[in-house]
């Protein structure tokens, strides 16, 4: 609280005590202390009153964010949820027994929960390419020997891209323990991935090897309609190719659809 100078003047002479000046004088200097007072508290008004517009325009900005933090937060819920509804819907599709549909359903619920986790840890921005892949084969390798050959240059995709490869890498794993390679002894697959600088794509492919032999199933799956669906999401191009040597994969898609953007500077 700001307060003025006390003024005491002796009422029989007009003086302050012991100073000799005055009433006019003594007035006065009240006059010039009072005006130094206002002069400094309107100064720390004023100091006062840009903080507040400060600290409201901080506000106003951390309203906006959080609303848009929001509005994407329920945006993805949105697109989380009828990527389940249709998990559900495709798988319980033409399958025998309730034991396989629950197999179906968990499997690709779970592909898509692992692909979640590593967006939480990035914050829904991106994540390694390499990170995707090992988290979405890791249910179906062993450590102490591996039936993968995995190998691809550090690259970080958007969270889109990482859906997409998760459940797509989780239909191939899943369909090469059924049918493929991995439902033989030495079976195993080469997963590699490359960029190329001219072109900026980049192309994955999925080798089963030392397998049994295979041939080019009568109808479609739902397995291998997603496959090619969630290569058409990324503007990619999907090969699948079934040689009797072993099932092969092909992924090719430009960077520009997988990458994470570059905040406008």
């Amino acid at each position: 609280m700001i307060q003025s100078p006390t003024l005491e003047i002796d009422l029989r002479t007009g003086q302050h005590p012991g100073d000799g000046e005055s009433h006019e004088d003594a007035l006065a200097a009240e006059n010039v202390s009072l005006r130094l007072l206002l002069a400094q508290a309107e100064i720390n008004t004023r100091g006062l009153l840009a903080r507040a517009g400060i600290d409201a325009r901080e506000r106003e900005t951390s309203d906006k964010l959080q609303n848009l933090i929001l509005e994407e937060l329920h945006h993805r819920i949105k697109n989380t949820l009828a990527i389940v509804a249709a998990i559900v819907s495709q798988s319980l599709r033409n399958l025998q027994g309730v034991e396989h549909a629950q197999q179906a359903v968990d499997g690709r619920l779970l592909a898509l929960g692992r692909a979640h986790d590593l967006l939480v840890r990035a914050s829904w921005s991106s994540a390694d390419l390499g990170a995707v892949v090992r988290s979405a084969i890791e249910a179906f390798d062993d450590p102490a020997e591996s039936k993968f050959s995995i190998s691809g240059p550090d690259i970080r995709i958007n969270s889109g891209a990482v859906i997409a490869v998760a459940m797509t890498l989780n239909e191939l794993c899943t369909n090469a323990t059924k049918y493929g390679a991995f439902s033989a002894p030495k079976g195993g697959v080469d997963l590699h991935w490359t960029i190329d600088p001219q072109t900026q794509r980049l192309r994955l492919t999925w080798i089963e090897k030392n397998g049994p032999l295979i041939h080019s199933p009568a109808k479609r799956s739902f397995g291998t309609r997603l496959i090619e669906t969630l290569g058409r999401q990324l503007q990619g191009d999907v090969q699948l190719t079934y040689e009797e040597s072993g099932f092969a994969y092909t992924f090719d898609a430009p960077l520009a659809s997988l990458s994470v953007p570059t905040p406008a500077g």
